[in-house]
C-alpha cells in the first residue's frame, strides 16, 4: 500500500505535498545450513528464492527482491508524472524472508501481478466530520478548519468574527450605538469535527469545492404546487431536474401530461449538510407613524372636511435580537425601544349637518338594477362621456346626490335631459329618458324619483346616459358610484 502524506517543506515560498511509498525489508532467513561435511558438496546446488509479503500478506515469491523493487520504483516514476507538486519517498511497507532451496518455488510473474493490484495509493488528509459522518477531505488540518471559517464568513464578515472571538473573554457588553450591529453568536448547526484520515488523492478538494459541496449538499425530495401557465417541462428546468428524472419522480406522469393549477408534483431541492447560525443584536433608528383621526362636526355641511392638524411621524430607537439561518432571517424579536420622539396625530373635521339642497360626495346608483352596458371612452369614432346603464328592474331614474335641478328639458341628441348641481362642485347629467318629474329650481333628495327611463334623442335603445362634472372637467362615473 502507497501512503501519500500531506508535509510541509522548509521553504516558505513553495508548499508540497509529500508522498510516501512504504517499503521495508525484513530479512529473516531461512538458510538450510548442514553441519557435516559430507553436505558441503550440495550446498552449491541450492537455490536463493524470496518470500513476498505486504501488510503480512503473502504476495509469491520471486527468485530476486530486485524484481519487486524494480515495480516500486516504476509506480514511484509513474505517480510522478500524474502528481508533480508532489515529493515521493521510499518508506516502509513491504517485507521480503529469504529463503535458501535445493529447488526454486519462485513465481515470478504472478507475484507480480498480485504486488501490482495490491498497491494502492493512499493519502494522508484531514477530514471535516458532520454528525459523525466525513463529507469532504482537505490534504491538512490547517486547511480544514480554514474552510469552517469560510463557511461563517459568507454569512459575516471576518472583522466581525475576529471581534466576537475578542469579545467572549469581556464580561460586559457596552451598549449598543445607533444603527449599530453586533454578533452574539456565529455556530453551525450540526456537530462538526476534524480527524485525520487515508484516503485516494482524487478524494481531496479544494477549499473552494468543499464550501461549494458542504453548502450544495444532497437532494431532498419537495412538493411543488403547479402554478398558472405551468408546464412540465418548465417545472423540471426550474428545479435542475431533467424531464425524465422529474417523470421519475411523479409516476402516472407522462410527457403529454397536462398539469393542473393547483396539483402537487415531486420535485427535489438542494439541502446543505448544515446551515450557518447567526445571532445579533441590532440597533435601528425607525419612524413611527402617525394615526389618522376624524372629527364629526355637525355645524360643517356633510360632504364637507377640513384638515385641523397636520400629522407627523414619531422616531424611536429600538433594539432587536435576530437569528439568521443561511443569511435568512428566522426571528426577529425586540428587546428594548427608547421612544425619542412621540408621532403627532393627523385631524381632519368632517361635516355631518344635512342640506337638502347640497350633495355628500358620494354618488348613488341612480337607477333601480340595471348593468353598464357602455364605459365611457371612445365610441364609435368619437368621446363616450358617460356610462349607459340598461335593463334596471324598473324604469324610475333617481338622483345620485342631493342637489337643484339646473336643467330639466328636451336637448337635441341628449333627447330628454336633467342637470343636478349637487352644490358641491359635482354636476350629474341623465339623458334619453322617456318622461321628466321634476322642473328646474327644484331641491331634490340622493335617491328621489327624478324621471323614467326611455330611448329619446340620439339613442339605440332603452338605457340611461349617465355624466359627471367636477368644478366643470368631465369624470369617469365609476369613480364616484357607490
Amino acid at each position: 500500500m502507497l501512503f501519500f502524506n500531506k508535509g510541509k517543506k522548509t521553504n516558505n515560498l513553495t508548499k508540497k505535498r509529500s508522498l510516501k511509498i512504504a517499503v521495508m525489508t525484513a530479512l529473516a532467513a531461512s538458510t538450510f545450513a548442514f553441519s557435516n561435511p559430507a553436505n558441503a558438496a550440495t550446498e552449491t546446488k541450492l537455490t536463493t528464492v524470496y518470500h513476498v509479503y505486504m501488510n503480512e500478506t503473502y504476495l509469491g515469491t520471486v527468485s530476486d527482491k530486485e524484481i519487486v523493487e524494480r515495480i516500486l520504483a516504476d509506480k514511484v516514476e509513474t505517480l510522478k508524472e500524474s502528481y508533480t507538486d508532489v515529493d515521493l519517498n521510499l518508506g516502509s511497507q513491504v517485507e521480503y524472508i529469504k529463503e535458501q532451496v535445493f529447488r526454486s518455488t519462485a513465481n515470478n510473474d504472478e507475484t507480480i501481478k498480485n504486488l501490482e493490484s495490491s498497491i494502492q495509493l493512499q493519502a494522508e488528509a484531514s477530514a471535516i466530520i458532520i454528525d459523525g459522518k466525513p463529507v469532504v477531505y482537505l490534504d491538512n488540518k490547517e486547511t480544514a478548519e480554514e474552510v469552517i471559517k469560510k463557511l461563517k464568513v459568507q454569512y459575516v464578515t471576518e472583522e466581525q468574527l475576529s471581534e466576537l472571538e475578542a469579545r467572549k473573554e469581556s464580561v460586559t457588553k457596552p451598549a449598543l450605538k445607533e444603527n449599530e450591529t453586533r454578533l452574539l453568536d456565529v455556530r453551525l448547526s450540526k456537530e462538526v469535527s476534524i480527524n485525520g484520515e487515508k484516503i485516494t488523492p482524487d478524494k481531496i478538494m479544494t477549499p473552494e469545492e468543499a464550501i461549494t459541496f458542504i453548502m450544495k449538499g444532497t437532494l431532498e425530495e419537495k412538493k411543488y404546487v403547479v402554478q398558472e401557465g405551468d408546464v412540465l417541462g418548465t417545472i423540471a428546468n426550474n428545479h435542475g431536474l431533467k424531464l425524465v428524472d422529474f417523470l421519475s419522480l411523479n409516476p402516472g406522469l407522462t410527457e403529454d401530461t397536462v398539469v393542473k393549477v393547483g396539483q402537487e408534483v415531486n420535485v427535489t431541492v438542494p439541502k446543505p449538510y448544515l446551515e450557518v447560525i447567526v445571532e445579533k443584536e441590532v440597533n435601528q433608528k425607525e419612524a413611527i407613524a402617525f394615526a389618522n383621526e376624524v372629527v364629526e362636526d355637525g355645524s360643517m355641511p356633510k360632504g364637507e372636511t377640513r384638515v385641523k392638524q397636520e400629522g407627523q411621524d414619531g422616531e424611536r430607537s429600538v433594539n432587536y435580537l435576530i437569528s439568521e439561518q443561511n443569511g435568512v432571517t428566522l426571528k426577529k424579536e425586540v428587546t428594548s425601544e427608547q421612544i425619542i420622539k412621540e408621532p403627532v396625530n393627523h385631524i381632519v373635521i368632517k361635516g355631518t349637518k344635512v342640506i337638502p339642497s347640497r350633495g355628500t360626495g358620494s354618488l348613488a346608483w341612480p337607477t333601480v338594477g340595471g348593468y353598464v352596458s357602455s364605459q365611457m371612452g371612445m365610441r364609435w369614432g368619437k368621446q363616450h362621456k358617460g356610462i349607459d346603464i340598461a335593463r334596471p328592474s324598473n324604469r324610475t331614474i333617481k338622483a345620485a346626490d342631493n342637489g337643484i335641478i339646473v336643467s330639466a328639458g328636451y336637448d337635441g341628441g341628449y333627447g330628454n335631459k336633467i342637470v343636478i348641481d349637487h352644490q358641491n362642485g359635482i354636476r350629474t347629467v341623465y339623458a334619453h329618458l322617456a318622461s321628466i318629474s321634476v322642473s328646474v329650481g327644484q331641491t331634490v333628495s340622493q335617491g328621489s324619483a327624478i324621471g323614467v327611463m326611455g330611448s329619446t334623442g340620439n339613442s339605440t335603445g332603452v338605457h340611461l346616459h349617465f355624466e359627471v362634472y367636477k368644478n366643470g372637467s368631465l369624470q369617469n362615473p365609476m369613480s364616484y358610484l357607490k
